[in-house]
Protein backbone atom coordinates (compact mmCIF):
# COMPACT_ATOMS: atom_id res chain seq x y z
CA UNK A 1 0.00 0.00 0.00
CA UNK A 2 1.56 3.33 -1.39
CA UNK A 3 2.62 5.27 2.08
CA UNK A 4 2.06 8.94 1.73
CA UNK A 5 4.37 11.58 1.03
CA UNK A 6 5.74 14.30 3.06
CA UNK A 7 5.27 17.40 1.33
CA UNK A 8 8.05 20.29 1.61
CA UNK A 9 8.44 23.10 0.75
CA UNK A 10 7.39 24.96 -2.84
CA UNK A 11 10.91 26.54 -1.94
CA UNK A 12 13.06 23.68 -3.30
CA UNK A 13 10.33 22.97 -5.93
CA UNK A 14 10.15 26.73 -6.96
CA UNK A 15 13.99 26.94 -7.42
CA UNK A 16 13.96 23.69 -9.94
CA UNK A 17 10.95 24.99 -11.77
CA UNK A 18 8.46 22.76 -10.05
CA UNK A 19 5.17 24.52 -9.40
CA UNK A 20 1.55 22.52 -9.09
CA UNK A 21 0.72 19.74 -10.95
CA UNK A 22 -1.67 21.92 -13.20
CA UNK A 23 1.43 23.58 -14.40
CA UNK A 24 4.57 22.28 -16.64
CA UNK A 25 7.23 20.40 -14.20
CA UNK A 26 11.22 20.79 -14.40
CA UNK A 27 11.08 17.06 -14.40
CA UNK A 28 13.62 16.38 -11.42
CA UNK A 29 13.27 14.22 -9.29
CA UNK A 30 13.87 15.27 -5.45
CA UNK A 31 13.46 14.04 -1.67
CA UNK A 32 11.25 14.24 0.76
CA UNK A 33 11.59 12.65 4.42
CA UNK A 34 10.08 12.24 7.71
CA UNK A 35 10.31 10.91 10.97
CA UNK A 36 6.25 11.33 11.49
CA UNK A 37 3.30 12.70 8.50
CA UNK A 38 -0.37 12.72 9.91
CA UNK A 39 -3.15 13.61 7.17
CA UNK A 40 -6.59 14.84 8.11
CA UNK A 41 -8.46 13.67 4.87
CA UNK A 42 -6.15 11.68 2.91
CA UNK A 43 -6.43 11.30 -1.16
CA UNK A 44 -4.55 8.81 -3.62
CA UNK A 45 -4.92 9.01 -7.29
CA UNK A 46 -2.78 8.58 -10.51
CA UNK A 47 -2.09 11.32 -12.55
CA UNK A 48 0.30 12.36 -15.89
CA UNK A 49 2.47 14.96 -15.18
CA UNK A 50 3.86 17.48 -18.12
CA UNK A 51 7.28 18.91 -17.91
CA UNK A 52 8.84 21.55 -19.77
CA UNK A 53 10.42 19.55 -22.30
CA UNK A 54 7.08 17.62 -23.17
CA UNK A 55 7.75 14.38 -21.01
CA UNK A 56 4.98 12.87 -19.99
CA UNK A 57 5.68 11.61 -16.46
CA UNK A 58 3.25 9.10 -14.73
CA UNK A 59 2.84 9.74 -10.79
CA UNK A 60 0.37 9.41 -7.96
CA UNK A 61 -0.81 12.24 -5.99
CA UNK A 62 -1.14 12.50 -2.53
CA UNK A 63 -3.37 15.06 -1.39
CA UNK A 64 -4.08 16.03 2.47
CA UNK A 65 -6.41 18.43 3.98
CA UNK A 66 -4.41 19.24 6.73
CA UNK A 67 -0.77 17.62 7.77
CA UNK A 68 1.20 17.61 10.15
CA UNK A 69 5.45 16.90 9.55
CA UNK A 70 7.51 16.61 11.91
CA UNK A 71 11.58 16.25 11.60
CA UNK A 72 10.96 17.26 7.58
CA UNK A 73 13.76 16.95 4.89
CA UNK A 74 13.72 17.78 1.25
CA UNK A 75 16.62 17.65 -1.11
CA UNK A 76 17.53 17.81 -4.60
CA UNK A 77 20.71 17.66 -6.21
CA UNK A 78 21.72 20.28 -8.71
CA UNK A 79 24.70 20.80 -10.80
CA UNK A 80 26.53 23.52 -11.56
CA UNK A 81 28.87 24.29 -14.33
CA UNK A 82 32.63 24.32 -13.25
CA UNK A 83 31.41 23.08 -9.32
CA UNK A 84 30.06 20.21 -10.34
CA UNK A 85 26.88 18.37 -8.35
CA UNK A 86 25.77 20.80 -4.97
CA UNK A 87 22.68 19.88 -3.15
CA UNK A 88 20.14 22.24 -2.11
CA UNK A 89 18.89 20.85 1.30
CA UNK A 90 15.69 21.97 3.47
CA UNK A 91 15.35 20.99 7.06
CA UNK A 92 12.86 22.12 9.74
CA UNK A 93 10.04 21.11 11.88
CA UNK A 94 12.02 19.22 14.41
CA UNK A 95 10.82 20.56 17.82
CA UNK A 96 7.54 21.82 16.12
CA UNK A 97 6.04 19.83 13.71
CA UNK A 98 5.46 21.61 10.39
CA UNK A 99 1.84 21.58 9.20
CA UNK A 100 0.04 22.34 5.36
CA UNK A 101 -2.94 22.50 4.00
CA UNK A 102 -4.03 21.44 0.56
CA UNK A 103 -1.10 19.70 -0.25
CA UNK A 104 -0.09 17.66 -3.34
CA UNK A 105 2.80 15.50 -3.67
CA UNK A 106 3.40 13.95 -7.29
CA UNK A 107 5.25 11.26 -6.58
CA UNK A 108 6.93 8.32 -8.49
CA UNK A 109 7.60 6.31 -5.07
CA UNK A 110 6.87 6.10 -1.44
CA UNK A 111 7.20 4.18 1.42
CA UNK A 112 6.75 4.71 5.45
CA UNK A 113 8.35 2.49 8.37
CA UNK A 114 5.20 1.91 9.70
CA UNK A 115 1.49 3.37 8.81
CA UNK A 116 -2.31 3.25 10.36
CA UNK A 117 -5.08 4.42 8.15
CA UNK A 118 -8.48 4.98 9.75
CA UNK A 119 -11.90 4.62 7.89
CA UNK A 120 -10.07 3.55 4.53
CA UNK A 121 -11.63 3.17 1.40
CA UNK A 122 -9.11 1.42 -1.44
CA UNK A 123 -10.45 0.92 -4.83
CA UNK A 124 -12.76 4.08 -5.13
CA UNK A 125 -12.85 5.53 -8.59
CA UNK A 126 -10.58 8.55 -8.60
CA UNK A 127 -14.11 10.55 -9.34
CA UNK A 128 -16.20 9.63 -6.14
CA UNK A 129 -12.86 10.63 -3.58
CA UNK A 130 -14.42 13.02 -1.12
CA UNK A 131 -12.80 12.03 2.48
CA UNK A 132 -9.72 13.83 0.86
CA UNK A 133 -8.77 16.59 -1.62
CA UNK A 134 -8.21 16.28 -5.35
CA UNK A 135 -6.66 19.06 -7.34
CA UNK A 136 -8.30 21.22 -8.69
CA UNK A 137 -6.12 21.24 -11.55
CA UNK A 138 -5.85 17.83 -11.80
CA UNK A 139 -9.82 16.67 -11.84
CA UNK A 140 -10.01 19.12 -15.39
CA UNK A 141 -6.72 17.43 -16.72
CA UNK A 142 -7.03 15.20 -19.50
CA UNK A 143 -5.18 12.84 -17.62
CA UNK A 144 -7.72 12.39 -14.36
CA UNK A 145 -10.07 9.38 -15.10
CA UNK A 146 -13.03 9.47 -13.04
CA UNK A 147 -13.37 5.79 -13.58
CA UNK A 148 -9.48 5.07 -11.90
CA UNK A 149 -8.27 3.73 -9.08
CA UNK A 150 -8.39 5.91 -6.26
CA UNK A 151 -7.72 5.59 -2.46
CA UNK A 152 -8.99 7.69 0.52
CA UNK A 153 -9.09 7.58 4.40
CA UNK A 154 -10.17 9.98 6.90
CA UNK A 155 -7.13 10.31 8.69
CA UNK A 156 -3.41 8.51 8.22
CA UNK A 157 -0.26 8.88 10.29
CA UNK A 158 2.99 7.49 8.40
CA UNK A 159 6.83 6.96 10.32
CA UNK A 160 9.79 6.84 8.79
CA UNK A 161 8.78 8.68 5.52
CA UNK A 162 10.96 8.47 1.95
CA UNK A 163 9.43 9.88 -0.95
CA UNK A 164 10.63 10.96 -4.46
CA UNK A 165 8.76 13.53 -5.68
CA UNK A 166 8.52 15.32 -8.71
CA UNK A 167 6.32 17.94 -7.63
CA UNK A 168 4.69 19.55 -4.03
CA UNK A 169 1.96 22.27 -4.03
CA UNK A 170 0.56 24.05 -0.96
CA UNK A 171 -2.36 25.87 0.19
CA UNK A 172 -0.52 26.71 2.92
CA UNK A 173 2.73 25.67 4.72
CA UNK A 174 4.08 26.64 7.92
CA UNK A 175 7.63 24.66 8.51
CA UNK A 176 9.03 25.94 12.20
CA UNK A 177 12.79 25.92 12.37
CA UNK A 178 13.42 26.25 8.18
CA UNK A 179 16.86 26.02 7.13
CA UNK A 180 17.71 26.18 3.63
CA UNK A 181 21.31 25.60 1.85
CA UNK A 182 23.40 24.27 -0.76
CA UNK A 183 26.05 22.07 0.27
CA UNK A 184 29.22 21.08 -2.34
CA UNK A 185 28.30 17.32 -3.23
CA UNK A 186 25.70 14.75 -2.13
CA UNK A 187 23.87 15.55 0.98
CA UNK A 188 20.48 13.72 0.13
CA UNK A 189 17.54 13.06 2.83
CA UNK A 190 18.11 9.06 2.49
Amino acid sequence: MPSLAVCATLGIAMSQGVLAASFLISGQRFQIAADRFTINGFSLYSMVDVSKKGEHVPVFVTGARQARISALCQSVRVDVPVLGTQTLRLDGGDDSPAEASNLFIDSVSESAGGSLFRNLDAGIAQGEITKGPIDPGDRHSRSFDPSGFGQQAETVTLTDVRVTAVAVSAGTFSIPGLRVRIEPGRHDCF
